[in-house]
Order: structure tokens, then sequence, then C-alpha cells
């Protein structure tokens, strides 16, 4: 029995590639606008076109990759309009999420979704990069199911996935990780209150470091760009 558990746990090869190219991008291996060559894949995973392939196709489902005719894959980049664009609905759909939210919340769920925070708050600690983005996704989600509209909690994870680069931006920050943490905390004590609009107003500003991170991002790159002598 124990061999057909693990059996039907086994990842497969694309599997196992995606989740390697997952972490790439959370440590910062691979940089927004990065193109992923198949030769170099081949000689680090030892698998197939096929199964690299299809590991492209996993992460550019996710929204994590694009991929261009003739240039290949590459790491999902963003304008910087992209990025306010996107915004304005992930603040939209999440907001209107907490405001259906019925507080105060059932003791069963709020204790559910402080132990995912007490997760993430120990990756935190440990520095697990792949941990606090897979708590971290899991905390919101069992937040925002407490709307009870299926289709407006797939909207907020579609745009949680697209968001996927921006989001690990702060990864690599202490500072911003602990403000995070925090953040938490207070959306599962708003969790046991009555004020929707304030859980509401918490669930949007907590998306705003990361986007404003990533923008000052583009606006250095663009300064620097701009000072680049012209190739002659």
């Amino acid at each position: 029995m124990d061999d057909a558990a693990n059996q039907q746990h086994k990842r497969t090869p694309d599997e196992e590639i995606a989740e390697a190219l997952e972490s790439d991008i959370i440590f910062g291996r691979l940089k927004p606008g990065e193109r992923l060559r198949e030769e170099a894949l081949l000689e680090r995973f030892g698998h197939s076109r096929h199964f690299i392939r299809l590991a492209f196709a996993r992460l550019e489902k996710k929204g994590i990759l694009v991929h261009t005719r003739n240039v290949g894959a590459a790491v999902r980049a963003f304008t910087v309009a992209e990025v306010e664009e996107i915004y304005d609905v992930r603040e939209m759909i999440q907001r209107q999420a907490a405001l259906r939210i019925r507080l105060p919340a059932e003791p069963e769920a709020v204790a559910r979704i402080a132990a995912i925070q007490r997760d993430y708050a120990s990756c935190v600690t440990t520095g697990d990069l792949r941990g606090i983005h897979a708590c971290n996704d899991r905390f919101h989600l069992a937040i925002f199911a407490l709307c009870n509209n299926g289709y407006l909690l797939a909207l907020v994870k579609q745009y949680m996935d697209l968001t996927y680069v921006i989001r690990t931006v702060t990864f690599s920050d202490p500072k911003a990780l602990e403000a995070s943490r925090i953040q938490h905390e207070l959306m599962i004590e708003q969790l046991k209150g009555r004020d929707n609009w304030a859980l509401a107003e918490l669930c949007v500003q907590h998306l705003r470091p990361n986007k404003e991170k990533y923008l000052g991002r583009l606006r250095e790159a663009a300064e620097i760009a701009s000072h680049k002598p012209a190739a002659e």
C-alpha cells in the first residue's frame, strides 16, 4: 500500500523541472525577462526536450513564463502600465471578496487560517523561500474562500498567479517579510471581528509593497538605460 501511495505521488520529470525553475525565480537566479535556453536545461536536468517543453507549458499556464515565436520561453516581465492595471484589478477583486466574508468568521475557519500562518511564520524564520511562497498563497486563498463565491475566488487566484514574478521581489527582504507576517496576524484578528471594511482595506494595503518594489526596479532600470551612451 505504501509503495502504491509513493508511486501515486511520484512527480513526473516535467513537474520536477517546473518546480526547479520556480525556485530559480523565487531565489532571484532567473530575472524577469530572462530567456530560458533549452540546450542549457537539457544539460542541467538530463531529460529530453519533450519534458523541458512540458515544464515550460506548465509555467506558461501559471503565467510565470511567456513564449514568443522564434524567440522561445522567458520569465514573464511587466511594463509599468501593465503592473498598474493588473494591481487595479487585484485590489478590486480582493476588496470585494473581503467585503463578502461573513464576520465574525467561524472559529474552525479562523483556527485553520491561524495554523497556516504559523507555518508561514516558521518559513520566514528559517528563510525557506519556497515555503514562504506556498504558505502565503494558502493563507490568502483560505481567507478569500470565506467569501463563498467560487467564481470570485477563482479570479483572486488567477491574478495571484499572474503576479507570481512581481510577488517574489520582497521574499529576500527580511523587513518586508516581517511586515507581511504582522499584517497576516492582523487579518486573523479582523476575521474574529465584524468590520468588513477594515478587513478589506488591510487586504488591499497588503498588496502594495510588492507592487511598489517591482515598479521601483523598473524605474531604476529605465533610468540606467537612459544614461547609457548610444551605440555608434
